[in-house]
């Protein structure tokens, strides 16, 4: 069952859909061109909720308005902020989840000292596209919180060489490369169904070790 709600934040109010039960809450954001209700959001948010979790989509600001120009950063994060904060007193721990954009604003908010139990990044843009001088790593040393990357060997918005070079390194960082995959949820050889099942299972397992206090980087 999916329940709609909404969900007051400090310049307005966006939509939501909340399911699943489970101790781990996982808020999963949108990418910039689409909305909480693109057929993969929809397809990995109710994966993610069979695999026991309780997770949670939302609309930025300009998709609830029917824009597809995203706003500001500072107000994406504001409003995600207040997002989490609705989420967070409904689950044990919290995850922070997002689709290229979301993932990058995830990350802006946990750097800024937002709590989290990790941040899981499906497809994080890197770079604009054909800009690869413009890196989006700068906040990345005030992220302590422990990082999954989902990345595709041919993503044009994250270069396999400066994703080698500037994201691999982090320490509280775990990479799954999705080999032949490119920006998009599906093509090189990958569909929205077989990208999905990957990053569930990969996704609930993680979960299962940061909240069990281990990691693939700790020795049981």
């Amino acid at each position: 069952m999916v329940d709609s709600v909404t969900i007051a934040w400090t310049r307005g109010e966006v939509s939501g859909r909340l399911t699943g039960d489970g101790p781990n809450g996982i808020l999963l954001a949108h990418g910039a061109g689409v909305d909480q209700d693109h057929p993969f959001i929809i397809l990995l948010r109710d994966g993610l909720a069979d695999a026991g979790h309780t997770v949670m989509t939302f609309n930025y600001p300009y998709t609830e308005r029917g824009s597809r120009s995203p706003d500001r950063a500072e107000k994406l994060i504001e409003c995600h902020r207040g997002v989490a904060e609705f989420l967070r007193p409904q689950v044990e721990s919290l995850f922070l989840a997002g689709r290229s954009m979301g993932g990058r604003i995830a990350t802006l908010l946990v750097a800024e000292g937002d709590e989290a139990a990790g941040v899981v990044l499906y497809a994080y843009p890197l770079h604009p596209a054909g800009k690869p001088e413009k890196l989006r790593i700068d906040h990345f040393p005030d992220v302590t919180v422990p990082l999954l990357f989902f990345q595709g060997s041919r993503d044009a918005l994250s270069r396999m060489p400066l994703f080698d070079e500037h994201i691999r390194p982090l320490p509280n960082a775990e990479v799954e490369l999705l080999d032949g995959a490119g920006h998009s949820p599906k093509g090189g050889g990958w569909t929205h169904e077989s990208t999905v099942e990957r990053l569930v299972d990969r996704t609930s397992g993680w979960i299962g070790r940061i909240s069990s206090g281990r990691s693939n980087r700790q020795k049981p």
